[in-house]
């Protein structure tokens, strides 16, 4: 099955249309004749070509969006110039305050809807926010002597992570 899939899609589908293609025939075992070859090789037929249709669909799409993205261009960044300090102290923070910070902070998203993006409760989300702001203005208003070689710790206890 694996040599017929292979010659039909990328590398990386191989293993998916096989285990797709089993899994069909397990779940319809009744439908399965005594000389199941043909039908496997039927069933991963369709599979190859669900996945066709699939990527189709997502170029399209793609398309349509970076269409719609050059269209509408009308965004401006308002930064002009990077404080490599506040890049460099961004890149050190745990990377779930990391991505609390910039779900805010760049994203444009509330907390509440932060956190659904986040995956964790609005609570947890806030508490990992205060800590990404709490670390970047200790860096930000220490002296600067050059990048810190560890992290800093948590203020708190890390539990709510």
């Amino acid at each position: 099955m694996a040599r017929y899939a292979a010659r039909r899609v990328s590398p990386d589908e191989i293993a998916d249309v096989v285990a797709e293609t089993f899994l069909t025939a397990w779940r319809r075992l009744d439908d399965v004749p005594e000389d199941a070859a043909p039908w496997l090789f039927r069933t991963a037929s369709h599979h190859v070509a669900n996945r066709r249709r699939s990527s189709k669909r997502r170029q399209a799409l793609d398309h349509r969006l970076t269409e719609r993205a050059v269209e509408t261009s009308d965004f401006r960044p308002e930064i002009t110039e990077v404080d490599q300090r506040l890049v460099e102290a961004i890149n050190r923070l745990p990377d779930k305050e990391r991505e609390a910070l910039m779900l805010v902070a760049w994203d444009g998203l509330d907390p509440k809807r932060a956190a659904r993006a986040a995956g964790c409760s609005s609570g947890a989300l806030r508490v990992r926010l205060h800590r990404a702001r709490s670390r970047l203005k200790h860096e930000l208003d220490a002296p600067f002597h050059g990048p810190a070689p560890h992290p800093l710790p948590h203020p708190q206890t890390e539990e709510l992570r």
